[in-house]
């Protein structure tokens, strides 16, 4: 059990019987009131956010997670298909739904973490920095560059990244993953 102030972000807990994970915690006190906890949550079962205030006396379950490791196939309408690692013939779909922006930065054999709760898929967690292809990157246009320049680029994966003006198509780029913005040029 969790009192009202270990309830962090990153920690999933039993919230009404349902798992929810926890985005942000604020733990404050009201002028001369006793201190709470107000959090914000996110219910992995449906996918929607909630807003919940913990007191002093509150008494929290954390959830019994079980975390497992996936390698990603492809995706197509909507689906993304990912594999046991360990057994390539136990393939599976997952809903767009449930991955969310990851799939912005999900490759071709890719292994992720997928944490399960009562044996569903509830989250998966990809790096926070990923290293992708650019595929289409517009040229770079004279002007007014004095304080740098930014233009948009397409990475391999699809996604849209914002990246100074000297990344061109082919380079390799780190992205991090939970910002979804350009972090520097991979090393070779």
């Amino acid at each position: 059990m969790l009192s009202y102030n270990e309830v962090t972000s990153k920690k999933v807990i039993i919230l009404s019987g349902t798992p929810h994970e926890v985005l942000s915690s604020w733990v404050f006190r009201k002028q001369q009131r006793k201190p709470v906890n107000q959090t914000k949550l996110r219910n992995l079962k449906t996918g929607g956010m909630v807003e919940h205030t913990f007191h002093q006396s509150d008494k929290v379950e954390e959830a019994d997670l079980e975390i497992k490791t996936i390698q990603f196939i492809y995706s197509r309408g909507g689906e993304y298909w990912f594999m046991d690692p360990n057994n390539p013939k136990d393939r599976f779909p997952l809903p767009e739904t449930l991955v969310g922006e990851t799939g912005n930065y999900l490759k071709e054999k890719m292994e992720v973490d997928a944490v399960l709760f009562d044996e569903k898929i509830m989250i998966l967690r990809i790096p926070i920095k990923v290293v992708l292809e650019v595929t289409d990157a517009p040229p770079n246009i004279k002007g007014n560059t004095a304080q740098g320049g930014d233009k948009l680029v397409t990475l391999e994966t699809g996604a849209v990244v914002t990246t100074p003006m000297f990344v061109e198509t082919g380079d390799k780029i780190v992205v991090n993953t939970t910002t979804g913005e350009y972090v520097e040029r991979a090393k070779t």
